[in-house]
């Protein structure tokens, strides 16, 4: 039985995790730590809130004394590091918050975990530090370049991947200078359930559904790998399973597709949606797709973001190769769970945008304690 703490799990890959992780290792104890700034979401695991072997603590992963407290009296054996900032836009305007969080809330993970997992030198606990990044920290690729490997020299171009590479190089520090165990994911982007409603996907479904404009940088012509979450938490499961300790594995989801028409695509998918289900037109009267309109007449082309990379794609030929990963979803059926999810779960995304039902839930689980 493994005894995990997870940071960062009431966002959104970090959610999904932990209910896949539960799913499928129901025995095992996860203890969730989150500071719930904006991005997190307890709502998301209230689900998991009366089992047994799962336990939320409010609190910030820059706290040492907190995670060193949580690592002893919990004897947690695997730590999976999901908290950061992660929106880049957000890292252009305030960069101060992404070095606070991913930078120095890292390295007091790391510290706590030295405390805890390497106290005594000769005889080190068995223990598993896994870091969650991302393929931003490669920088950019042209039209023709060959995908990023784990080789590839990190190029970051902004402040959250210029964050997030300084984070990957102090876990790689802790693993050669202490020896603690160590290993680190890079993933492409995800998508799916529990998605934050700022990024492209789920921000582009709720303003079909509101009506609003569907802002494309420059010419849209910008290029992303797209990596279904649940796929992405089980190329972490095997990372955690079969990976060699010191190594990097890149996850992706060897599915390049242009801004432009993945919009385009969220824009065809609802048009199908409301033309096969009349009640979406009473539900969402906002919508173009309710008066007639086709999805993608929302579309807005606005100024490019600073600094904005081209082309980001992963080679995870590695992690193929020697743990056995594959992406289970094809991008086709991913998007319409996808899709189908933000329907069924609009309520979601309302309490998330209000910060209200956050607000409330909070106080009830503080009133728990």
């Amino acid at each position: 039985m493994k005894r995990l703490l997870v940071t960062g799990a009431a966002g959104f890959i970090g959610a999904n995790f932990v209910h896949y992780w539960l799913s499928q290792h129901a025995d095992d104890r996860v203890v969730v730590l989150d500071a719930l700034t904006y991005a997190g979401n307890l709502e998301t695991l209230m689900p998991l809130m009366d089992k047994p072997n799962f336990r939320f603590v409010k609190g910030n992963i820059g706290n040492t004394e907190l995670v060193e407290l949580l690592l002893r009296e919990e004897q947690i054996d695997t730590l999976v590091h999901f908290a950061a900032e992660s929106h880049v836009d957000r890292s252009i305007t305030g960069p101060d918050a992404f070095v606070e969080t991913n930078i120095i809330g890292t390295h007091s993970l790391l510290k706590a975990a030295r405390s805890v997992w390497l106290a005594d030198p000769a005889n080190p606990l068995p223990h598993r530090f896994h870091h969650v990044s991302t393929d931003e920290v490669y920088g950019t690729l042209g039209a023709n370049d060959p995908a990023f490997t784990e080789q590839t020299q990190y190029a970051p171009n902004s402040p959250y991947s210029a964050s997030k590479a300084a984070s990957d190089h102090l876990v790689r520090a802790y693993h050669h200078t202490y020896g603690l165990n160590v290993t680190t994911s890079n993933c492409s982007n995800n998508y799916g359930y529990y998605h934050f409603p700022e990024k492209l996907i789920p921000l582009c479904l709720t303003n079909i559904l509101e009506g609003k404009p569907l802002p494309i940088y420059g010419d849209g012509k910008q290029i992303r790998d797209w990596l279904f979450v649940e796929d992405h938490c089980r190329g972490i499961e095997l990372v955690l399973q079969k990976g060699v300790t010191g190594e990097t594995y890149n996850i992706g989801g060897v599915n390049e597709w242009q801004n432009i028409d993945i919009v385009n695509l969220l824009c065809e998918l609802m048009d199908g949606e409301f033309a096969a289900d009349a009640s979406l037109a009473e539900r969402y009267p906002q919508s173009p797709c309710a008066q007639g309109k086709p999805a993608n007449s929302l579309i807005t082309y606005v100024k490019d973001r600073a600094g904005h990379d081209r082309r980001y794609a992963i080679d995870c030929s590695k992690i193929e190769r020697e743990l056995g990963f594959k992406p289970a979803e094809t991008f086709e059926t991913g998007v319409r769970k996808t899709v189908r999810w933000y329907l069924d779960n609009q309520s979601w995304v309302d309490n998330v945008k209000s910060g209200a039902y956050q607000t409330w839930i909070d106080q009830q689980y503080t009133k728990r304690k």
